[in-house]
């Protein structure tokens, strides 16, 4: 099963995908995708680390190439976030960019396959109306159409708006 967990900055989307998770039997995982760049990236990783303790979750830190990714056991992953893992796969170190579609799609199918139940966090991002420079333009437009894809491939989709779910397809879990 995979449920896909969307919505803006900061309401509620790691809260309630980890008390999903926790609510699920065996093992958990939780996969990081940031890549903690400054003090900011290394503080928000920490605060999630702290939320996360005594959980039960093992944290498995990997910024591209989920397909290459082997669980240790079957259970519930947990993948945070789409977006980070889709700006690790479309940017490289010099800022070149490819298209990550093929390479983010392929990792979360992977996942699934993998897991009992996969929970996967995404951002809506591009609805502010805002233009953007030619990259960044390109990259919500490329996490536009993962989210679409993931949103149609998933059995649950859920919008979190101030905290609140907001179930789009499928049935809430908790």
């Amino acid at each position: 099963m995979m449920i896909l967990l969307t919505g803006g900055s900061a309401c509620g989307k790691s809260t309630y995908a980890e008390e999903i998770c926790v609510n699920a039997p065996g093992p958990r995982w939780y996969l990081a995708a940031m890549q903690p760049y400054g003090e900011e990236g290394k503080r928000k990783v920490e605060r999630h680390r702290k939320l996360r303790a005594g959980k039960g979750f093992e944290t498995i830190e990997r910024y591209t190439d989920y397909a290459a990714l082997t669980l240790p056991a079957r259970g519930t992953a947990l993948l945070e976030c789409i977006c980070n893992l889709t700006a690790n796969e479309m940017f490289d170190e010099n800022g070149n960019m490819t298209d990550p579609y093929e390479r983010v799609m392929a990792g979360v199918r992977h996942l699934r396959d993998q897991s009992d139940l996969l929970v996967v966090i995404t951002n809506d991002v591009g609805s502010d109306g805002i233009a953007y420079e030619e990259g960044t333009e390109a990259y919500v437009r490329v996490l536009g159409r993962i989210n679409a894809d993931l949103a149609r491939e998933a059995d649950t989709v859920i919008e979190m708006v101030a905290g609140i779910p907001v179930l789009w397809k499928g049935e809430l879990p908790l």
